[in-house]
């Protein structure tokens, strides 16, 4: 249960304004440890999320501990237990010991305790339920650290009644089973999430979504996509995915690369979406307005790859839509067609690096020359910026200008 200097702890964090938090709260009589993702990522060797502390003081009393030392802090969320501590330049979030109690009536609270055990009790899987201190010394009660060595994710006590007390874990789950399992998955907690799918109506379509970004990020989101699929798990929110292998093939070719928007192209491979599609999941999944347009757009653009591999034909493209969509476009064709050329990643830095043409004419340049109705101006401006970017941007002012007389007879 306990392993003494088991983890260095620079692999957690070297942020000396984190250490320092130790001392003080030692020094008013309670215990600060690392806990959860932070921790289980630096048993792994991979890089962390962000730091969360858990202690044996309540939140009162880490923020009047906090207060004798002059450190400010902010009331993240009292009642759940869980306050801001600001040092330094950081925000390290701060988690009181909780277990939940059954009530007469059935329901179930959530009271202050200090005892380790009882906190780890309520986490959900194994390998999310492993403390750390400053020291190295680590605290797991309920073997996570073997399960992670394992590749076996798998629930803490009843898989059932974890999923019951937020339905949410049914896809975080699936989510960690991607990240860190290794062969077949524990078929009980497959079978709870399937039994209790149903309750994924009550998660606030928000959640869902980001869960679904999270998973679809890792590189075995394939995998566990088809395990869902094959238990019903999303047919309560989600269509089913039909192209899970198009993100299969993707992800073996961009397993050393980062990209911009990389949730929303992954999650276009899987759909594959025509416009109606498109907006349908966007509305459904509640994606922000800037997810939206770009979802949509990648499944309102019919270019082909080969005129995103041409850079001209390229530069026309992100003039008339955007860099951005010009790069996921590509690579969510390249995951389409299975054909990945040979400089992919130097032709998405190129567009991605393309500087937008800028057109330079405007309207007084019209009026300049002599032409005063707005209409007429209007119609020159447009048939030259057309000639412009037929010559592939390559026209000056000076050459457009001449051509105004022979357009002035067809406008």
């Amino acid at each position: 249960m306990i392993r003494d200097n088991y983890l260095d702890i620079s692999k957690l964090t070297t942020n000396q304004d984190i250490m320092k938090l130790f001392a003080l709260v030692a020094r008013h009589g309670g215990v600060l440890r690392f806990v959860g993702g932070a921790v289980r990522d630096a048993l792994k060797g991979i890089k962390g999320y962000d730091l969360n502390l858990a202690t044996d003081l309540s939140p009162e009393e880490i923020a009047e501990a906090c207060a004798d030392e002059g450190i400010e802090t902010i009331p993240l969320g009292i009642k759940q237990g869980t306050i801001g501590v600001v040092i330094g330049d950081t925000t390290a979030e701060v988690s009181s010991l909780c277990k939940y109690v059954k009530q007469e009536d059935g329901s179930v609270t959530m009271e202050f305790t200090d005892n380790w055990e009882e906190d780890a009790s309520r986490r959900d899987l194994t390998i999310n339920a492993v403390y750390a201190d400053e020291k190295g010394n680590v605290f797991d009660y309920y073997n996570g650290i073997e399960d992670l060595e394992k590749g076996y994710v798998r629930f803490i006590g009843s898989a059932s009644q974890k999923i019951k007390e937020d339905y949410v874990r049914i896809l975080r789950y699936f989510r960690f089973y991607s990240l860190f399992g290794t062969g077949e998955p524990n078929q009980k907690a497959v079978d709870a999430c399937r039994e209790n799918c149903a309750g994924l109506k009550k998660v606030p379509m928000e959640l869902i979504r980001d869960e679904l970004f999270k998973l679809i990020e890792s590189k075995n989101a394939p995998q566990a996509y088809r395990l869902i699929q094959q238990n019903g798990i999303l047919s309560y929110v989600m269509p089913d995915a039909e192209y899970i292998d198009d993100l299969e093939f993707f992800n073996k070719i961009s397993a050393d690369q980062s990209f911009d928007n990389s949730a929303i192209i992954k999650m276009f491979i899987l759909y594959r979406p025509n416009k109606a599609l498109a907006e349908n999941l966007a509305v459904r999944l509640k994606f922000s307005k800037k997810e939206k347009q770009l979802f949509v757009s990648m499944a309102a653009e019919n270019i082909k790859l080969e005129d995103l591999l041409d850079t001209k034909k390229a530069l026309r493209f992100i003039y008339n839509r955007s860099q951005e969509l010009g790069c996921a476009k590509l690579l969510a064709l390249v995951a389409q067609t299975r054909l990945v050329p040979d400089n992919l990643w130097q032709t998405y830095q190129k567009i991605a690096s393309l500087s937008k043409p800028v057109f330079p004419l405007k309207g007084k340049d019209i009026f300049n020359y002599g032409i005063s109705d707005p209409s007429t101006v209007g119609k020159i401006l447009q048939t030259l910026e057309q000639i412009w970017i037929d010559s592939d941007f390559d026209l000056t002012k000076e050459q457009l200008l001449v051509q105004i007389e022979n357009i002035k007879a067809v406008v």
